[in-house]
């Protein structure tokens, strides 16, 4: 099981530094989040200071950029890291395409796929050397001259990872992409009860080997070396689920568990602005359910317990209140060596 490095980025200047340090702790990935700074540029700085660790984003918002535009900046992260880049895609949801991006809105399941099989058709065109001619519903690529080709760097394409949560766009998952990124708002039940089954459907669908398709799962965490880091970490988490909790996307993990009521208790509160009472709703139970709480000398070792049947790749933050002699022993416990 490798274990990754989540980040929402940050200023450019300082993201080498904090790429080699979390290198050295023992981390083998650095996947960086799109909110308030361009993913892929951070990738480029994080990139150039890696040595060993895979670099990607999780995610990429997808339907504002052209394929084209993504496929250029892959393959030259790709070519950066020497074939350790992944690009981790997702849709966002329409009120952030419309009103915040200002992009058409439509399908997004059927747009993913088609999104995913033009970068594949550009990757191909450039590595071969034949025409490009792909013609979807949404997007169009059919001119590719060598003036605009990019020389072949010999690492092959980069690998393509999409976020998904519901059974739509996980189907799709299974059908073109090379990895899953799920949600940090799911839970071991979920993923093996709706997740992995609808990765199937679509693997099998299109053919392939569900072995070929990898799942990568963030994990909610709630430790500390002391009563003060654990009851941080604890408030912390509960207001993210309480966050999420009261999405209508996110409701089905909720019904799973029976927790309907509680998405529409979430909901209504947060209309209202009242997120200091949604995270008085998430009591031990449901915190229990979504995050991993332990000590620091258990938590390794309860990740790999929970985890290690439904991922190849868990997220881990980097911020936790775990002090530095202690995370050797965490790391090998979620690897199986301790």
């Amino acid at each position: 099981m490798r274990i990754d490095a989540i980040t929402l980025g940050g200023p450019l200047a300082d993201l080498p530094d904090e790429v080699r340090a979390l290198e050295a702790r023992g981390y083998d990935g650095w996947f960086v989040g799109e909110t308030a700074h361009d993913p892929l540029l951070a990738c480029v700085a994080a990139g150039s200071a890696a040595r060993r660790m895979d670099i990607g984003t999780a995610i990429t918002v997808a339907f504002p950029r052209s394929p084209m535009h993504v496929a250029y900046a892959a393959h030259d992260l790709q070519a950066l890291t020497s074939g350790r880049f992944v690009l981790g895609l997702g849709s966002q949801i329409k009120p952030h395409i419309e009103k915040r991006f200002g992009t058409p809105w439509s399908r997004p399941a059927a747009r993913m796929r088609e999104y995913i099989e033009a970068l594949r058709a550009i990757f191909h065109a450039w590595e071969t050397g034949e025409r490009l001619s792909f013609r979807g519903e949404f997007t169009r690529h059919t001119l590719m001259t060598p003036f605009f080709t990019p020389e072949d760097h010999g690492f092959g394409p980069p690998r393509i990872y999409l976020a998904a949560v519901g059974p739509r766009m996980t189907e799709v998952v299974g059908e073109v992409a090379d990895g899953l990124l799920a949600h940090g708002f799911t839970t071991p039940r979920y993923l093996r009860e709706v997740t992995l089954p609808a990765i199937a459907t679509g693997a099998q669908r299109a053919g392939r080997d569900l072995e070929d398709i990898a799942v990568s799962v963030p994990l909610f965490t709630v430790t500390g070396d002391d009563e003060a880091g654990r009851e941080r970490t604890a408030a912390q988490v509960r207001g993210q689920i309480a966050f999420y909790g009261s999405t209508p996307a996110y409701r089905p993990v909720l019904d799973l568990h029976g927790w309907g009521a509680l998405h529409e208790e979430l909901h209504a509160l947060s209309l209202r602005g009242e997120w200091d009472r949604m995270t008085e709703l998430i009591d031990d139970e449901v915190l229990g359910t979504f995050a991993v709480v332990a000590p620091p000398d258990e938590l390794g070792t309860r990740i790999r317990e929970r985890y290690l049947d439904v991922a190849d790749r868990v997220g881990l933050p980097t911020d936790l209140p775990v002090a530095d002699e202690a995370w050797p022993q965490l790391m090998a416990g979620i690897r199986g060596g301790a």
